[in-house]
């Protein structure tokens, strides 16, 4: 019979997730993880395999915590503006208790995995289109309700805003001065353009998706 394991599984994932978003994968040794995680060489194997694997479910559970809270901030009743800004100023931030400086996890494995690692890669793209894909739809929210210009070119829009969320990204990590994070944050959400007069127009029909 089998012995029931001696630990959470999920917690450890989680506990894996933190140290390699601080010190990446190649910097983290197995005898480092089973420091930080407090388990054997033996039992981190027989539950996850290898580090790769390891790594793959850090990967992974990093992505649900943060699409989750993005969809959350993004899908906020209200300005679209707002809901934009909100969600950018928490990345720069950090959420309670999360230590903001070590960086996004995604972007910082995209850095270091992301064209020599076929299956790593494909979990930074999926997570990349996660965010393009909110962003297009607040942007959408926003013209449809007339907070934005009717004529606005949503695609190069969003091309632009998560280009700057990636730059947002490494200079957080960078431990840039987060006043001047938030003024070009605020730049970038002006540079959409002004909400135009009366009501809006609902009709887009070259742009129907």
């Amino acid at each position: 019979m089998a012995r029931p394991r001696e630990f959470d599984e999920q917690e450890v994932v989680a506990r894996a997730t933190a140290l390699f978003r601080r010190r990446g994968y190649h910097a983290t040794s197995v005898r480092e993880l089973g420091e930080e995680l407090d388990l054997k060489p033996s039992s981190l194997y027989r539950t996850f395999t290898d580090k790769h694997t390891l790594f793959l479910r850090a990967l992974d559970h990093y992505r649900a915590h943060d699409s989750a809270e993005a969809k959350r901030r993004l899908e906020a009743p209200g300005s679209c503006r707002e809901a934009l800004r909100d969600w950018m100023i928490w990345m720069i931030s950090g959420a309670p208790h999360d230590d903001a400086a070590d960086g996004c996890f995604v972007v910082n494995t995209a850095t270091e995995l992301g064209t020599t690692d076929v299956t790593v890669q494909q979990r930074v793209e999926a997570a990349f289109d996660v965010t393009r894909d909110a962003l297009d739809a607040v942007l959408r929210r926003g013209r449809t309700t007339g907070e934005l210009p009717p004529d606005l070119d949503i695609d190069t829009a969003v091309e632009s805003l998560f280009t700057m969320v990636l730059g947002l990204r490494v200079r957080e990590r960078a431990r840039h001065d987060p006043a001047r994070l938030i003024a070009a944050i605020d730049f970038a959400i002006h540079s959409l353009g002004p909400a135009p007069e009366g009501p809006p127009d609902l009709s887009h029909p070259h742009d129907e998706r």
